[in-house]
């Protein structure tokens, strides 16, 4: 039987060569703190300025990294600087592209809820590889806020590529953000993509670390 060539797309419209196949795939991923790659601050086309191989970073919050992935069956193909060489874009390009793709996934995307008395626990959990860079996009730091603020302060936790994970913190409930904690140093160690061990919260609608009332669970 003979194979439909249609079906298949030339090398030079693929994702890595094509921007125009590239940009309706790409996605951000958070990455952890003190990430190595390629300083999307200061590359700039088509004059390379990073080595081959390395990925495409831009700071992300709380001192944490952003990179940008292209999905594939089983595998994510991290955006490098020859990527942006073949493209013919520069990093802005790639990040908008990545957050608006980001934005589209995550209206549809569920989230999941746990309510103990005045404790309220919610996550992403979808398992697509992009839950914990949900909290990039504005208008879910602003609905997190909208929903969980209402009691106090509001924990966040990235601990892996996977989950993201957030609480309204009543004042005085001590107890609680140690468990928090806790919980997201565990998950983060005991995960294939971990991302930061840290508890954070939202302050003024920025993702920043909670040090806790003495400083104890950062």
């Amino acid at each position: 039987m003979e194979r439909d060539s249609t079906s298949r797309l030339p090398p030079s419209l693929a994702p890595e060569h094509a921007w125009s196949a590239a940009s309706r795939l790409l996605r951000p991923a958070l990455r952890p703190a003190g990430t190595v790659g390629v300083d999307g601050r200061n590359f700039h086309v088509p004059s390379s300025t990073g080595l081959p191989g390395k990925p495409l970073v831009l700071p992300g919050p709380a001192g944490l990294a952003i990179g940008y992935v292209i999905p594939g069956q089983g595998f994510d193909v991290l955006v490098g600087a020859e990527h942006l060489l073949a493209w013919g874009v520069g990093p802005d390009d790639v990040h908008a592209a990545a957050m608006a793709n980001l934005a589209v996934w995550s209206v549809e995307a569920p989230w999941v809820a746990e309510v103990n008395g005045f404790r309220r626990v919610v996550w992403s959990e979808s398992g697509e590889g992009v839950d914990a860079a949900r909290i990039l996009l504005p208008e879910v730091r602003a609905q997190l806020a909208a929903d969980l603020g209402g009691i106090g302060r509001v924990l966040i936790g990235v601990p892996e590529r996977d989950l993201l994970i957030a609480t309204g913190l009543a004042e005085g409930d001590d107890e609680f953000a140690a468990m928090m904690a806790a919980y997201v140093i565990d998950r983060s160690n005991g995960a294939d993509h971990p991302i930061d061990p840290r508890l954070l919260e939202l302050e003024d609608g920025e993702l920043v670390v909670f040090g806790g009332p003495s400083g104890a669970w950062q």
